[in-house]
């Protein structure tokens, strides 16, 4: 991972001062609430339902033990013990004191952390498959990208204050565990016919109130242009986006007023005095951003008898050979597996994790995966590289303490925003919500024999649950100051991506449960063998689905 520079550090640190003058300032009485609003944004710094939130940036995902350490320490010292993973992969306090948020800073700055752009109309952290470099179906490590990016836009002055927040995603394997379809700008790692990697950039992604799949604006970029071109199509947008209403600022908007072969002409326009300019990418720049990720010191390990070993494991003990099952996947190199920590035990808050479970992950990543840890776009942790003989030991110790559960990519597997709970823009709850469907399905013989099924919760149209792209999509709205959720079907995020559709009227919280109940029954019913539920409802479609979740809904 990229490790500061003195520069990076200086800039850093006098960040931090100026946020502790302008905090300072505004609890005086020196600056209004509309001043200090884009300072406290530019920070990170959000005023919620009930405290200040904080949301810490972790670039593309990967932390080390000692940040982990340190989050750890001011979750104890200044919240309540724990802390939220978010959906693009950073980290949210809930309960800081306003006051002593540049003394949070200055915590996190010792460890090279900081909460810059995790806020604001700027371009804000740049995600990208949470197996990103150990993955097994990679074309190439796409972290490297990701860093030449956020160096890149880190207090871009010309992109601080864009129409509206800004999203870019990297994927660079087959399958797409970066959601790159529904970010403002998504890039994909390609081959062509001789090996050779490449860049297809997508625009016009997004969520929220009007959800969008983003188009292909070129199939084909070489590496070297890519700040160029995102330069151009940055300018653009900064250009010609809307700012006179909020909901209607975001690329995906622009995208689909101007149509996606004028925006096409329109970044090329840009990009013919930017394509050879300084942004370009030298040879030696691409192979300076791959060296802050080179391999750890793996072992040539004898994969053929560390499979032995762990089978005779998993006949020993059926509870650990469903978690390698649910929760490991396939490293690229023999003798080592990748490891998912589900953060979704019933009971708990999706996405939550506690402050000894930080610590005890601390010391767990650096016994067993070089002391490197990956949050997920899932709201779950990864340990990227554990030799399979350590498997054993390690789920012991997870296990132990609730950080086993074996249901990664299943219905319990919620994605769920904070909601009503925490947020001042949400219309309903989430959290109880998803309590109430893990409680409902906590048969996990009938939630395997559904097969991997996404299952997403947002309190409110911000979307930031990403309902919309859940095959099962659920939305709370407000009725007449009442809580409803609305449901929706059939969302995709990975490549074939699909919006879900509304399943009609909203319901009520506490037929939820059961309304989900239907909606899986009837897909039990009507499913071939080996169907999966998104395979079942693209081919019968959502009527049959309406049909039974509305036939009792009284």
């Amino acid at each position: 991972m990229y490790v500061y520079d003195q520069h990076d550090q200086k800039i850093i640190d006098e960040r931090v001062a100026q946020f502790r003058d302008q905090t300072t300032r505004f609890l005086a009485g020196e600056i209004t609430d509309a001043e200090f609003l884009p300072l406290r944004l530019q920070n990170g710094l959000y005023l919620q339902r009930l405290a200040p939130m904080l949301r810490i940036a972790v670039p593309y995902g990967l932390m080390n033990s000692s940040q982990l350490r340190k989050l750890a320490d001011i979750s104890k010292t200044y919240d309540k013990g724990y802390v939220h993973i978010s959906t693009r992969q950073n980290v949210q306090l809930n309960w800081p004191l306003l006051e002593e948020v540049p003394d949070i800073l200055a915590e996190l700055s010792t460890v090279q952390m900081h909460a810059i752009q995790t806020s604001g109309n700027c371009i804000r952290n740049t995600t990208t498959d949470q197996f990103a470099g150990v993955a097994s179906d990679e074309l190439e490590d796409p972290r490297p990208y990701c860093e030449i990016i956020r160096q890149w836009s880190t207090l871009h002055p010309e992109f601080a204050f864009l129409p509206r927040k800004f999203k870019i995603a990297v994927c660079g394997s087959t399958q797409d565990r970066a959601a790159i379809h529904y970010h403002d700008i998504g890039i994909e790692l390609v081959a062509d016919d001789d090996g050779e990697i490449g860049l297809k950039i997508l625009v016009g992604g997004g969520l929220g109130r009007t959800p969008a799949i983003g188009s292909v604006i070129c199939e084909w970029l070489d590496k070297k242009h890519l700040l160029t071109y995102l330069e151009a199509v940055l300018r653009v947008y900064n250009q010609h986006g809307r700012r006179d209403n909020k909901y209607k600022a975001r690329i995906k908007i622009l995208v689909r007023a101007m149509g996606i072969d004028a925006f096409r002409e329109a970044v090329e326009q840009q990009w013919t005095a930017l394509k050879d300019g300084a942004s370009t990418l030298t040879e030696a720049e691409i192979i300076r951003a791959r060296s802050f990720f080179r391999d750890p010191s793996y072992l040539a390990l004898d994969s053929t008898l560390a499979m032995s070993d762990l089978e005779q494991d998993c006949t020993r003990d059926p509870i650990f050979a469903n978690w390698i099952k649910r929760n490991t996947q396939d490293h690229r190199l023999p003798g080592y597996r990748i490891v998912t920590l589900s953060l979704k035990a019933t009971g708990f808050a999706p996405g939550d994790i506690t402050a000894e479970q930080l610590e005890l992950l601390a010391e767990l990543s650096d016994l067993y995966s070089f002391g490197e840890i990956r949050s997920t776009h899932q709201q779950n942790m990864v340990l990227g590289d554990v030799q399979v003989s350590a498997l054993y030991a390690l789920w012991q110790r997870l296990q132990a303490a609730g950080l086993a559960t074996p249901n990664i990519g299943y219905l319990t597997d919620i994605i769920c925003c904070p909601g009503g709970d925490y947020c001042s823009l949400a219309n309903a709850k989430s959290l109880p919500i998803a309590e109430a469907i893990q409680t409902r399905f906590d048969d996990l013989d009938y939630v395997y024999d559904l097969g991997p099924l996404e299952l997403n919760i947002s309190g409110c149209m911000n979307a930031c649950g990403h309902h919309h792209v859940g095959q099962i999509g659920i939305l709370g709205v407000d009725k007449k100051g009442q809580e409803f959720y609305q449901i929706c079907l059939g969302g995709n995020q990975a490549k074939d991506a699909s919006i879900g559709k509304i399943l009609g009227p909203s319901f009520k919280q506490k037929d939820v449960p059961e309304v989900i109940d239907r909606i899986l029954s009837t897909y039990v019913t009507l499913r071939k063998e080996d169907e999966n539920f998104l395979d079942t409802y693209r081919r019968v479609g959502i009527h049959p689905f309406k049909e039974r979740a509305y036939a009792q809904a009284d």
